[in-house]
């Protein structure tokens, strides 16, 4: 039976605009931010997190990241006065994940018909929390988080530890993930038949099947 891996952000689960959350969490510590300051210091605060996420693979090292990231909006918005153990709590607050509506019927559908299950993503170990939140934790056979395992796609060494973790060979196995960089990339690295997820009609290079959501992986899989 093919095991099924799938890449997190982007495939499973998205965040609603971070820039009004933040805005209001903000107004409750008595401090005013114009819209687009606000998402300036999202965009600053995404690109600290995509740099220094691989570092956060345990919860100690996930609060230092958190406190860094705080940080680099506290500088963004010029609010050096402010607290940063009230920042942190405000930004982490700001991004709330939800699954794509799609996706709990397909895993729930794919594990029904026997496919092993596993998240491959470059993540924090804060991925973990993520899937409980979106009821997608309980639908899954393993999860591989990069910070966790110290590789991050597309390195194909955490497509190797998942593989393992379902007791699948990677002739038997496809990935499905939104990015040609790390997804696409990575699962051709280890073997794995890859299928870009592209929500937003990107197209694929040849040879790599490309799908407008996870259903797209149940029909391939039909």
């Amino acid at each position: 039976m093919t095991a099924v891996l799938l890449d997190a952000l982007g495939t499973l689960v998205d965040f609603e605009d971070p820039a009004p959350r933040l805005r209001a969490g903000l107004a409750e510590l008595g401090v005013e931010v114009e819209p687009d300051r606000a998402r300036a210091a999202v965009r600053a605060e995404i690109a600290a997190y995509r740099a220094w996420h691989g570092e956060a693979g345990d919860a100690a090292a996930l609060a230092e990241l958190r406190r860094r990231c705080a940080g680099v909006v506290r500088d963004e918005l010029g609010l050096e006065g402010l607290a940063l153990d009230d920042l942190v709590e405000v930004v982490v607050d700001a991004f709330r994940f939800s699954a794509y509506p799609e996706v709990p019927r397909v895993l729930d559908t794919l594990r029904a018909g026997g496919h092993p299950l596993a998240v491959v993503s470059n993540w924090d170990v804060s991925l973990h929390e993520v899937l409980e939140r979106t009821g997608l934790a309980p639908r899954l056979d393993a999860v591989v988080v990069s910070a966790e395992v110290g590789a991050a796609k597309p390195d194909p060494e955490p497509f190797r530890i998942a593989l393992e973790r379902l007791g699948a060979t990677a002739g038997d196995a496809l990935h499905a993930g939104d990015r040609l960089d790390e997804d696409v990339a990575g699962a051709r690295a280890a073997g794995v038949r890859p299928v870009l997820v592209a929500r937003d009609g990107a197209r694929a290079p040849d040879g790599v099947t490309t799908v407008a959501s996870l259903d797209g992986v149940l029909e391939l899989l039909a």
